[in-house]
């Protein structure tokens, strides 16, 4: 893991489920691979500006769903079984993400039609 920070700034809304949405984001789209080191719950929270509580909370949401595991001494990193997306799933990702981008369409708004065709279509 570099010292820079991996993340945007978290959303004041819900600063723990947009830490855990970024982190969970990087994971399953392997950017974050197994067994990486994340920084340390105070160094997100110093690089975040949020509680040290928030982040904590954050990672253990990760921790609950498997994709993160915490050891005393060898921090949290990401676990081995960590779901990673397809390389086809990520490149159509991507390539949605520059046509979106380009039109001037609003991230927001992306994800939210996203996750109404998902329901849609995949019959979730």
């Amino acid at each position: 893991m570099t010292s820079s920070p991996i993340l945007a700034a978290a959303d004041e809304a819900s600063p723990t489920m947009d830490i855990y949405r970024q982190l969970r984001g990087l994971i399953v789209s392997g950017q974050l691979g197994a067994n990486e080191r994340l920084p340390t719950v105070r160094q997100t929270a110093s690089d975040l500006g949020v509680a040290a509580g928030t982040v904590a909370k954050a990672y253990k949401m990760l921790e609950h769903e498997g994709l993160v595991v915490t050891r005393t001494a060898a921090g949290t990193r990401v676990a081995e079984s960590a779901a990673v997306l397809p390389a086809s799933v990520m490149r159509r990702i991507r390539e949605l993400v520059v046509e979106a981008s380009a039109s001037g369409a609003d991230p927001d708004d992306v994800v939210n039609v996203l996750r109404v065709v998902w329901r849609t279509d995949a019959g979730g």
